[in-house]
């Protein structure tokens, strides 16, 4: 049979669009204090949100009178005519937050409206209490408890109480971002994480994302019509390998839009690769009339009347925005051999020179005597290791005769023809199988750092750093806090060189959770973000007895000839198909 639902129902259905997870309430009830007025918003949680949430505010609060109908379904101060649902200007406007949070929750709200008494009341299921008074405030302060006590279904769904946390983290830095002018603080577990006070854009992002920042932002201001850009862009040094870091706000709402990312990528597309991710906080201001916020409950997709006109005032804003950085990019030109060139059969590189000036293939020769130094610290731990580690049968590969080519590549003749090896991937599928063993046995060997670097961590990252540490420390990282968010790096494995310490661990983190998706467990995403980083790279000059070491490890390895990443290490060019390209056969 056909029948109407209940209130209690209703309200139920309607949580699950609008109340996800401990961040969805955060979010809806920062929402109102902003719209309240409030200058001063302290945000306070429990077990990620699970156990505890708590927003109090300095706003225009609400009457005694109005707290029962503030509960109500569809119950807003926000709109009041069809009209004004296509000229909205706050945050919320939909009525439904406070009563679908009420419906899966215990709720306590104290509130006054500067009229000098104050009034409480409490929810429970959704069932309204009666109002009490209660000493006066300014504002109002909502009390959640026990979030989706009464839905098990839906609780069970939520993640571990840290990555709730760190969403709830991240709900408050983007209101904090969007809102650089209103105070806001947020307390975890009695634990303060932020502290901010009224500040300008710049600063703001520098106090929520990282210290690095502060000199690593562009800003953007750019005006077309009815139409503004303003905000910053991070530099070619905030380029990560995952999205995270990417704020567009809309008259100051936080919205996710494919096209007005794309139209930020599309200006950066000459300076970034595929699968790398600018930092940007910027806000988009259109008349309220050209776009319609009402699409979705959860309120962060939106509708413009004229979204390809926006898209390339924005593309036009970032790619003015970023002259300075396209201009101090040299155009790069392939150097070509004179008919009359010969190549040189000795060649001593400058000072500081790392590969000849000369075009045409740069060769070192582990017979010849013409062995470069080598380029970076790391390559000195091969020679090193060579009296301890034992020799596996390496096949076919003459290690007598081997050559690099372009500082990329190690070539050797075998009997059948000829094997090239990829030094980058080469040196990663070594690291990615010893960081796998050291997991399971023995932690990978360490060496001190001479001048221990301190390294601050923005908050949700020092939360994953705490997650991966103990895999950090068998990877051979030896690190101790140093002050709230903060490490001193006292260790590093001896893979590496010294002076990328910072930027590898920052990079892991950067990868870890978005690489896990792609391995079988956390630790393979750790594995290969570490090898990635740490390997020997394209351009890293190797001497013969570097170039010795490692395909001698590379052949003992269990998968030498592919990357942790699917790469291919190695390629073997036939004795047949080298005849055939010099039409022999």
């Amino acid at each position: 049979m056909i029948k109407q639902l209940s209130e209690d129902l209703r309200n139920k259905i309607s949580a699950g669009e609008v109340v996800e997870r401990p961040a969805s309430v955060v979010k809806e009830l920062v929402e109102n204090s902003i719209d309240s007025g409030a200058t001063e918003i302290t945000v306070v949680v429990e077990k990620g949100g699970q156990q505890l949430i708590q927003v109090t505010d300095n706003g225009s609060g609400i009457s005694a009178k109005e707290l029962p109908v503030a509960f109500e379904r569809y119950s807003t101060s926000k709109i009041g005519s069809v009209e004004d649902l296509f000229n909205i200007d706050t945050l919320g406007f939909r009525g439904e937050a406070l009563a679908s949070i009420a419906s899966v929750s215990e709720v306590n709200i104290l509130s006054a409206n500067g009229s000098g008494d104050g009034s409480e009341m409490s929810i429970l299921n959704g069932k309204l209490g009666e109002v009490q008074p209660a000493p006066a405030v300014q504002g109002t302060s909502i009390t959640i408890r026990n979030l989706f006590y009464n839905t098990p279904a839906r609780k069970k769904f939520l993640k571990s109480p840290r990555m709730e946390f760190r969403k709830v983290v991240e709900m408050v830095r983007r209101f904090a971002l969007s809102y650089p002018d209103r105070n806001f603080k947020l307390i975890s577990d009695n634990r303060d994480i932020l502290n901010l006070q009224s500040e300008k854009l710049q600063s703001r992002i520098v106090h929520v994302m990282d210290p690095a920042y502060r000199d690593q932002l562009l800003p953007v201001n750019f005006t077309k019509g009815d139409y503004s850009i303003s905000g910053y862009l991070g530099n070619l040094n905030l380029i990560r390998t995952r999205p995270g870091e990417q704020y567009i706000f809309l008259n100051d709402r936080f919205i996710q839009n494919r096209l007005m990312n794309s139209g930020v990528y599309q200006a950066y597309k000459s300076i970034i690769n595929r699968g790398e991710y600018p930092f940007f906080a910027l806000n988009i201001s259109v008349p309220h009339d050209e776009v319609d916020v009402n699409v979705h409950p959860m309120k962060t997709e939106v509708r413009f009347k004229d979204e390809w006109r926006i898209y390339h005032v924005l593309k036009s804003a970032i790619e003015e925005a970023l002259h300075p950085i396209i201009d101090t990019i040299p155009d790069f030109e392939k150097p070509g051999l004179s008919k009359d060139f010969e190549f040189p059969t000795t060649f001593t590189p400058k000072e500081g020179q790392i590969n000849p000036d000369q075009g045409g293939l740069n060769l070192t020769h582990s017979e010849t005597g013409n062995n470069f130094q080598p380029a970076l610290d790391r390559a000195k731990s091969y020679a090193s290791q060579l009296a301890t580690r034992p020799e596996p049968d390496t096949g076919r590969v003459d290690l007598e005769k081997i050559w690099q080519v372009h500082s990329k590549y190690i070539v050797s003749p075998i009997t059948s023809g000829l094997v090239i090896i990829d030094q980058h991937v080469a040196h990663e599928r070594v690291l990615y199988e010893e960081v796998m063993a050291a997991f399971d046995a023995n932690p990978m060997a360490a060496q001190t750092l001479l001048f221990p670097e301190v390294m601050e961590f923005s908050p949700d990252e020092f939360s994953t750093l705490l997650d991966v540490l103990p895999y950090l420390e068998k990877m051979g990282f030896r690190m101790n806090e140093f002050g709230k968010n903060t490490v001193m790096i006292e260790a590093i494995p001896s893979e590496m060189a010294w002076g990328n310490e910072k930027t590898i661990v920052r990079e892991m983190l950067d990868n870890y959770l978005e690489t896990q998706k792609k391995h079988a467990s956390f630790q393979e995403a750790l594995a290969a973000s570490f090898a990635c980083k740490a390997a020997v790279k394209a351009g890293d000059v190797l001497n013969g007895e570097e170039m010795r070491e490692l395909v001698n490890r590379l052949f003992g390895t269990k998968h030498p000839y592919y990357c942790p990443h699917g790469r291919p290490i190695i390629i073997q060019l036939s004795m047949d198909e080298l005849d055939r390209r010099f039409e022999r056969i």
